[in-house]
C-alpha cells in the first residue's frame, strides 16, 4: 500500500482547535447549556478527547463502540478488537456533541445514533467530524468539520495515533470501515 502522510500531529491540533471554535459559536447559537459529548471508537474518541478538553465540558466523555449497530458488518466484517461502550451520563434530554474522525458514507453515524437513542432521547445532537469526504450513501451531515480534503474515489483517509495523531491517505488497497 503507498499510504502518504497528509497531515501530522500539529497540523490535526490545529484543525481540532478550530472545530472546538465553530462548535462553541454553533452553541451558543442554539441556545445549548451544559452539552455532553461522545466519541466514536477509535479515531472519533481521539479526536473528542482534544475537543472535550478544549470546550471544557464538565460531563466525563462518552465513548462508542458501533461495531455490532452497522448495517453491513458482513460486507466489511467485524472489528476483532469490539469494546463496550461507556456512556457515563444521562442522554435523556441532553444536548450531545457526537464526534468522529472521518465522514464518508454516513452508516457509521447512522450506527452510533441508533445505538445513542438506545440509552435515551437526547434533547439535540451535534456531530462533528475531523474529516468530510466524498461519498456519502445516506443523508447525514456534520454540523461542523476540519477539512474537506479533494481525494478521489479511489483514495481513502485515516486517522492513526492517539500520540501523535497523523492523517494519512493511500489509494487502492482495502479500506478502512465506512464512515
Amino acid at each position: 500500500m503507498n499510504d502518504r502522510t497528509f497531515l501530522q500531529h500539529d497540523a490535526i491540533l490545529e484543525l481540532i482547535e478550530g472545530m472546538a471554535r465553530l462548535l462553541r459559536r454553533q452553541m451558543e447559537e442554539r441556545g445549548v447549556e451544559r452539552p455532553a459529548m461522545i466519541g466514536i471508537h477509535t479515531g472519533g474518541v481521539w479526536v473528542a478527547r482534544q475537543l472535550h478538553a478544549l470546550l471544557q465540558i464538565e460531563d466525563p466523555l462518552g465513548e462508542l463502540d458501533i461495531s455490532f449497530y452497522r448495517d453491513d458488518f458482513t460486507r466489511i466484517g467485524m472489528n476483532p478488537q469490539v469494546r463496550p461502550s461507556k456512556i457515563p451520563f444521562e442522554v435523556e434530554k441532553r444536548h450531545i456533541v457526537l464526534v468522529d474522525d472521518v465522514i464518508q458514507s454516513g452508516r457509521t453515524v447512522r450506527a452510533a445514533l441508533n445505538e445513542i437513542f438506545d440509552f435515551g432521547r437526547p434533547a439535540s445532537i451535534l456531530l462533528a467530524t475531523l474529516i468530510e469526504r466524498n461519498g456519502r450513501e445516506l443523508p447525514i451531515q456534520p454540523d461542523v468539520s476540519g477539512l474537506r480534503p479533494p481525494l478521489a474515489a479511489e483514495e481513502h483517509i485515516r486517522l492513526e495515533g492517539p500520540d501523535p495523531l497523523l492523517l494519512r491517505i493511500g489509494g487502492h488497497g482495502r479500506r478502512r470501515k465506512g464512515s
